[in-house]
């Protein structure tokens, strides 16, 4: 299965780590092995500066990655990016094809944006509940929760809660087991309820 993750300039950087940790842990833990092919992607082929000055290097762009069966549009400074009709266009695009679309914290407005989110329970980081509420009135927005599994949409809180929400997918996709041992590997307390 081939998971992408969406990262762009000033994204909150575990965001994006904490998934890309969860699923390449589990691929290297997986029997049979490497079950998820996991990568980041960037709009271009070039450096994201990633919060607080963070450079790092998407393996793929737009124009050039593989197939996605799981997409994870990470959070940040998003406000740029809500407003890139380009940005927004390929999540669309990309989600027909998914098997699943999730966010982490603020990835979620990226996705409301591109219309994936209308009359879903959904979630975000604390500090952005009243701000999603008010930008996209036909979502329910879900508070006190690490993340919301809406079967083909799932979104998750701010920073470390992408971690708890993909080790959920690991447990969706694989098995509870093999989620429980990425957490172990991770020495990551999981916390199993959303």
């Amino acid at each position: 299965m081939n998971v992408g993750i969406y990262i762009y300039q000033n994204a909150e950087v575990l965001d994006f780590s904490g998934p890309f940790e969860v699923f390449s842990t589990a691929s290297r833990l997986s029997h049979p092995k490497n079950i998820f092919n996991t990568f980041l992607v960037s709009e271009e082929n070039h450096p994201v500066i990633a919060r607080a000055g963070y450079s790092i290097n998407a393996q793929y762009s737009f124009a050039d990655h593989p197939g996605i069966d799981l997409l994870i549009v990470a959070g940040g400074l998003h406000e740029d990016e809500v407003a890139k009709p380009h940005v927004i266009n390929w999540i669309s695009s990309t989600s027909e094809n998914a098997k699943i679309v999730a966010s982490v914290c603020t990835g979620a407005f990226l996705l409301a944006e591109a219309g994936l989110l209308a009359n879903l329970n959904v979630t975000t980081h604390w500090a952005d509940v009243t701000s999603l509420r008010t930008s996209y009135p036909d979502l329910t927005v879900v508070e006190s929760q690490r993340w919301v599994d809406e079967g083909s949409i799932v979104t998750s809180g701010g920073i470390s809660a992408g971690i708890d929400m993909s080790l959920h997918l690991v447990s969706r996709l694989s098995s509870i087991e093999l989620a429980e041992k990425t957490a172990r590997q991770m020495e990551y307390e999981w916390c199993k309820n959303a």
